[in-house]
């Protein structure tokens, strides 16, 4: 039998390394990867479907489910997770806590991004800073004129205006225009240069590190979907991309475990991974739904609360019921 040639779009990370270099196979499939960067992906999948295996932004996915006419359906890989603590920049001239943000104005270049979805789910959780406390001015960080992916409908009471033609949301941060900025990015150059630009919290790792402790939850970004038409017409496509991507990453996390040279071009590498291990368990990165429930949980409640989901959406409908057991030896 000939194997399938799909293409399959994703990020240049350690976890999909293995694939990229041939170590690891998708069973069945010729793959054409394309490695690009999440705004191009995203937008060619969500706007176009160009490809039939792309990592995707959880929120977009999330937001076309709920709907109904998404393109593709996920599979459990993880392949961007981040504490987005580090997300959150302000004038640090006027505000001294997360609380003070109530009635400001902040920044963000997309409202539905999966990044902005957990910063103001800690804000809201942990400081009581809802989404209507605040006005949002959405633009470019670096390019203005940034237009939202999909199409939203948002609750009675959020406040969202664009920024100035022609101005980005960093121009707005360094100018004291606006009060935060929030986004999977950091803010340009020029602000970050400006004395009054920083995170909000002083030491968002440890920020971080508490968070985990309290909820469980490492937050996750993005997704890996395939194609419904091509799910439909194979059903063993699913759980054989699920496979090969759980051995890439499986293949990443021994390379890092390798410091007799190490492959990382950062120090204390050894030192991180332990404490990685010591606050969040051996497969702190992990796939897959049981292991991940609680923090699949809270996205989905909090995209529903925050209007972007058109209805609430549970764990066990979100996936292809291919990837929710695996087998074991």
């Amino acid at each position: 039998m000939s194997k399938l040639q799909l293409s399959v779009a994703m990020g240049d990370y350690d976890r999909t390394r293995a694939l990229l270099d041939g170590r690891v196979q998708i069973d069945g499939v010729d793959p054409v990867f394309m490695n690009l960067y999440p705004e191009e992906m995203f937008f060619r999948a969500m706007r176009s479907q160009e490809f039939d295996i792309s990592e995707l932004s959880f929120s977009s996915y999330a937001v076309k489910t709920a709907k109904g006419d998404c393109p593709y359906v996920a599979i459990p890989v993880f392949l961007s997770r981040a504490f987005r603590h580090t997300s959150l920049y302000v004038r640090k001239d006027r505000i001294r806590r997360p609380e003070d943000l109530k009635g400001k104005r902040i920044g963000l270049p997309e409202y539905q991004l999966s990044a902005n979805v957990w910063a103001r789910a800690l804000l809201q959780d942990d400081y009581g800073v809802a989404p209507e406390d605040v006005t949002w001015v959405r633009g470019g960080i670096e390019t203005a004129g940034r237009p939202e992916k999909i199409a939203l409908s948002l609750p009675k009471g959020v406040k969202l205006e664009s920024a100035p033609d022609g101005v980005t949301i960093s121009e707005l941060l360094d100018r004291g225009e606006i009060d935060g900025f929030m986004a999977p990015r950091p803010p340009s150059i020029k602000a970050l240069a400006n004395p009054n630009v920083g995170w909000l919290f002083d030491d968002p790792t440890s920020e971080a590190k508490d968070y985990f402790k309290r909820t469980g939850i490492f937050p996750i970004m993005h997704v890996v979907g395939v194609r419904k038409t091509l799910a439909e017409q194979h059903p063993w496509l699913p759980g054989a991309v699920f496979k090969a991507f759980v051995q890439a990453k499986v293949a990443a996390l021994e390379a890092l475990s390798d410091t007799s040279a190490t492959k990382v071009t950062l120090p204390f590498v050894e030192e991180q991974l332990k404490a990685a291990r010591e606050t969040m368990g051996e497969d702190y990165w992990s796939y897959g739904v049981a292991r991940n429930r609680p923090t699949i949980d809270a996205f989905l409640r909090h995209h529903h609360s925050q209007g972007l989901s058109s209805r609430p959406l549970s764990a066990d409908e979100i996936f292809h019921p291919a990837t929710y057991e695996t087998y074991a030896i």
